[in-house]
């Protein structure tokens, strides 16, 4: 909805992984740049880890992208608690090797001469194993053990681990790994981006798909979104996508503070706080009644003179005060129908995200 709003050929914070959006941040710029090192050394283990969001599968998308495929053979797995022997079977497939009904002496000796094809083709075997820390330790003992394949002296197989950060814990903090450590020859955590690095992500990702200007981000608008993200590269495009269709909504052409704060509110599930209510209007005259026309849309009735103190029937009384109420209620119900819109809405966008092909058709 908001790309169509503003003119953007696409999505700019869609929440899947899109190479084509990376941004280098200095964190990733040092990430890219120990996976340059460990690669020029050709073998061990290089370990990235980062929080959920920091942009780890979206970095190994880019380094697909740029790698020479006429150096590197690259090999990508997405861990899911694999045991070992499913993880040799995995990598056997990723060497052209059928896995199918082989003990695993002769898996091993498969995988072995499937690595040292390729390296008589010229190229070395990268294997880039995500979400490390679901491996159990029996899987990263096979790894290390495949890591110790050579052919004329040089490894052919090297291993790029991927993994939240109890993955950088569990292999200093384990004793059955200490061999995988004495492998390890470069490290990184990917930390958050800094504040001042949100503006220039933002205006990156949305240059990609057309953006000119429209909207424009006030500069403490740019401060909400990172306090509201924490510069998490998913939780700011969580965040900033909905800033956006609420901005289409409203038809803005600038996002400020006030915008960015509401929908962090309305995210968590928090009220923001509203301005004192202005000072009731002047009692009506005793000839006639009104409410109102800002606070409720209805046609006011005239009212029966007020009676004389002391004369003042009960029933008039209970029949205005069930007035107001009804009309309190139907300003509720409004109200009610106005934010449920509103949430399916989103979710219609948001599932419109997930599932490119129904956008499609």
């Amino acid at each position: 909805m908001y790309d169509e709003h503003y003119g953007l050929t696409g999505r700019p914070f869609q929440l899947t992984p899109d190479p084509r959006f990376w941004f280098d941040t200095a964190t990733h710029r040092k990430a890219m740049a120990y996976l340059g090192y460990g690669l020029a050394q050709g073998e061990g283990f290089i370990v990235i880890t980062g929080d959920i969001g920091a942009g780890k599968t979206t970095l190994v998308g880019h380094l697909m992208d740029t790698i020479d495929t006429a150096r590197l053979n690259a090999i990508r797995i997405v861990s899911t608690q694999i045991e070992a022997d499913d993880l040799l079977r995995i990598v056997a497939e990723g060497l052209g090797v059928d896995p199918v009904g082989k003990p695993k002496a002769e898996l091993l000796s498969a995988i072995e001469r499937g690595l040292h094809a390729v390296a008589r083709s010229g190229r070395r075997t990268l294997l880039i194993v995500d979400e490390a820390q679901a491996l159990p330790v029996s899987a990263l003992e096979e790894l290390r053990m495949l890591s110790n394949f050579q052919a004329g002296g040089h490894a052919i197989l090297q291993i790029f681990l991927l993994g939240q950060p109890e993955f950088r814990e569990r292999l200093h903090g384990s004793d059955r790994l200490e061999q995988l450590r004495q492998r390890v020859i470069a490290v990184h955590h990917l930390d958050p981006m800094g504040p001042e690095e949100v503006e220039a992500y933002l205006a990156h990702r949305l240059s990609l798909v057309g953006w000119k200007g429209n909207p424009d981000f006030t500069p403490d608008a740019i401060a909400a979104l990172y306090g509201g993200s924490d510069g998490v590269p998913r939780r700011l495009n969580q965040l900033a996508g909905r800033v956006l269709l609420m901005s289409a909504i409203e038809q803005r052409d600038v996002i400020d503070r006030d915008l960015v704060e509401a929908v962090i509110a309305d995210m968590t599930g928090e009220t923001p706080v509203q301005a004192p209510a202005p000072a009731p209007p002047a009692a009506p005259a005793a000839t006639d009644y009104a409410w109102p026309i800002e606070e409720a849309s209805f046609t006011p009735e005239p009212v029966a003179p007020a009676p004389a103190p002391g004369t003042a029937a009960p029933a008039e009384e209970d029949g205005l005060r069930a007035r107001i109420a009804s009309l309190e209620a139907r300003v509720e119900d409004q109200d009610a129908a106005l934010r449920r819109v509103l949430t399916l809405l989103i979710d219609w966008v948001e599932a419109d995200v997930r599932d490119p092909a129904r956008h499609a058709a």
